[in-house]
C-alpha cells in the first residue's frame, strides 16, 4: 500500500496522539490555551533577561539579581507547560515565529529603558500572564483536566510573587533607578 503525501502527514500526526481519557475537544481546547501561555512565557523570559542585562543605576545589583532570578523561574515553567500539551496528545510550539504569533505580550526593543519603566512593564506583563493562567484554569475546569489546572495553580502563585516583588521594587524606584 502506498500513501500519498496528505495521508502520510495524517499518519505522522496521528503517531503523536498520546492516549487520554479526555475528549479530543478537551485536549485541543486545553492545549490551545497552554500553547498561548508557553508563547507568553518565552516573550516574558526574553524581556526579563533583556532588562536584567541592561538595568543600570544605584540599585543595579538588587534589580539585576532579582530579574535574573525571575527570568530563571519563567524559563523553568516553559518545559512543563509544553510537555503538558504533549501529554494531552496535542502539538506545542515549534518556532520563534510561532511563539510571536501566539503571544499576547509585546517585546521591548528600545535602546534604553529606565529601571522604573522596566519594573512597571514587567509587573504589568506578569499581571497579564496571571490573568491568562486563570482563564486557562477555567478551561481546564470546564473539561475536568485537573492535572493541567494543578500545574497552573503553582505557576499562578509564582507569577503573583514576581508581580509583588516588581511592585515593591518599583514603588521605591524613580526614573533614574533610585
Amino acid at each position: 500500500m502506498t500513501l500519498n503525501v496528505a495521508e502520510s502527514r495524517d499518519t505522522e500526526r496521528a503517531s503523536l496522539n498520546t492516549p487520554s481519557d479526555l475528549s479530543p475537544e478537551a485536549t485541543a481546547a486545553v492545549a490551545e490555551r497552554i500553547n498561548r501561555l508557553v508563547a507568553d512565557a518565552y516573550v516574558l523570559y526574553v524581556k526579563t533577561k533583556n532588562f536584567h542585562w541592561h538595568v543600570s543605576g544605584p540599585n543595579f545589583r538588587d534589580f539585576h539579581e532579582m530579574l535574573d532570578e525571575q527570568s530563571e523561574q519563567i524559563l523553568e515553567s516553559i518545559d512543563p507547560l509544553a510537555e503538558r500539551s504533549r501529554k494531552l496528545g496535542q502539538p506545542t510550539l515549534r518556532s520563534l515565529s510561532q511563539i510571536l504569533e501566539f503571544a499576547s505580550l509585546d517585546e521591548n526593543e528600545k535602546d534604553f529603558v529606565s529601571p522604573y519603566e522596566m519594573l512597571v512593564e514587567l509587573m504589568n506583563d506578569n499581571i497579564a500572564i496571571a490573568k491568562s493562567m486563570r482563564e486557562a484554569h477555567g478551561v481546564c475546569d470546564d473539561w475536568e483536566d485537573v492535572a493541567t489546572a494543578s500545574l497552573l495553580e503553582q505557576y499562578i502563585d509564582e507569577t503573583e510573587k514576581r508581580t509583588w516583588f516588581l511592585f515593591e521594587a518599583a514603588r521605591a524606584a524613580d526614573a533614574g533607578g533610585r
